[in-house]
């Protein structure tokens, strides 16, 4: 009687391992498939773990979030002293980081102007005022910002065992009111935490030197490297062994960060997030120019610098970061986009078409060289400027100039894209960035 209930118990044993198993089997199966319908690989995995499907990533939006970086040593009401937009979109693995200069004048009366009218005074009274000013600048739509202290920066940087970065130049600087002391010398290295918050807070030596004009000189300088800095601190951050890191990661990040992020809205990027490449990362500062206000004309008494913000730059910029023109090279090497002007606009004369041309060369001499060729094709330079450097010239139309028109002006530069983006309140019909490509073309 024992033997054969015994024997009953273990065929039941069986039964329920091979049910276990082909469950287990099915799963897998299962699994497998639906990791592969979401794209496959370690991204596929995460997807199809937090219950994605294949239709989930092409219904996410860009992701974008404005981020203020401020320093605890300076008390709770300092104003904040760094000011990004940082944008990622998992369905072109294309991310940005743009900076707006701390002293970007936000003011309503350029005849009135006092510190107070400066961006990053806002940050003392209200994280929503910071954030419309960014908005009203660069039409954005922001709706997310993360205030991000000191130290986490500090934290997380030791978390990852240090940060291989190039420092731009030796920084000595020392201000015992901050108890503040920066010692970093040039060259590449690994910086702890310490190191990095001496490299993020730099601006210029005791002796008054700052980064070379070439780099960008003081806060430009500065902004440039806390961009730079960030790309290496994602890249370091994304490799496969931190991946157990990432509960330590979390709590830095919970300790040391206001935001009003949902973070279970968040979650839905990370599976995209993993097989991001910085190298896809894309970053600018928004354009404009240092200036005194209130104008000498004003007869002020006082006057304060300001970072004056340019427009008419500010549009092409975000065109450039946020909305790039889709560009497809023809068999005969020429570019063209999907977005192509109205081939029924009627042909102007040369002399009638006013351009705004900006250098993205990096080279005063190869854009004088290209701004001459077009006055002397007959065409009307209304302005001219400087921007960030491109690798390709581009030729935007802002009003009604035809297919022939873009094309007439192309032929004058040699190698450009043309793209379309309609305003009709620009004082120009076309802007051109002559890019890096122009030298090539001669």
């Amino acid at each position: 009687m024992k033997k054969q209930q015994k024997k009953k118990g273990r065929k039941l044993g069986r039964k329920i391992l091979l049910v276990i198993l082909l469950l287990a089997i099915a799963y897998g199966i299962w699994f497998a498939y639906r990791t592969k319908k979401n794209g496959g690989g370690v991204s596929g995995m995460l997807a199809t773990v937090v219950g994605h499907d294949e239709n989930t990533k092409k219904n996410l939006p860009e992701f974008k979030v404005l981020l203020l970086g401020v320093s605890t040593d300076l008390g709770d009401n300092a104003p904040t002293d760094t000011i990004m937009v940082a944008s990622y979109n998992p369905n072109t693995q294309r991310a940005t980081l743009l900076s707006i200069p701390r002293d970007t004048y936000v003011g309503s009366n350029k005849n009135k102007a006092t510190p107070s009218d400066k961006i990053n005074s806002l940050y003392s009274t209200s994280v929503d005022k910071i954030l419309k000013a960014v908005n009203d600048l660069t039409n954005l739509d922001i709706k997310y910002y993360a205030v991000v202290k000191t130290e986490a920066f500090i934290e997380l940087v030791d978390a990852l065992d240090g940060i291989t970065f190039n420092v731009p130049m030796n920084m000595k600087y020392d201000d015992p009111t901050q108890n503040l002391h920066i010692n970093l010398t040039v060259g590449e290295q690994i910086l702890d935490g310490d190191k990095a918050e001496q490299l993020l807070r730099f601006r210029h030596n005791n002796n008054g030197t700052s980064y070379p004009v070439e780099y960008g000189d003081n806060d430009t300088g500065r902004m440039r490297t806390q961009r730079e800095f960030i790309m290496a601190v994602m890249q370091q951050t994304l490799k496969p062994e931190n991946i157990f890191k990432i509960g330590q990661i979390l709590d830095i990040a919970g300790r040391n960060l206001e935001t009003n992020l949902d973070f279970n809205y968040l979650k839905d990027y990370i599976p995209y997030a993993v097989e991001f490449s910085t190298e896809n990362m894309v970053t600018d500062v928004l354009p404009g120019i240092n200036d005194q206000l209130p104008p000498k004309s004003a007869g002020a008494v006082n006057r304060y610098w300001f970072f004056i913000p340019d427009e008419t730059q500010i549009e092409t910029t975000i065109q450039k970061l946020y909305y790039p023109e889709t560009v497809e090279e023809t068999e005969d090497g020429e570019n063209t986009t999907e977005n192509t002007t109205n081939t029924t606009s009627t042909s102007k004369s040369k002399s009638k078409i006013k351009l705004e041309v900006l250098n993205g060369t990096g080279n005063d001499f190869e854009f004088k060289e290209a701004v001459d060729m077009l006055e002397k094709a007959g065409y009307d330079v209304t302005k001219t400027g400087n921007t960030s450097e491109i690798s390709k010239t581009v030729i935007t139309n802002k009003k009604d100039l035809s297919e022939e028109n873009l094309k007439d002006i192309k032929e004058v530069l040699g190698n450009a894209s043309i793209g379309n983006n309609k305003n009709y309140s620009s004082k120009v019909d076309a802007t051109v960035i002559i890019g890096k490509d122009f030298s090539q073309s001669e």
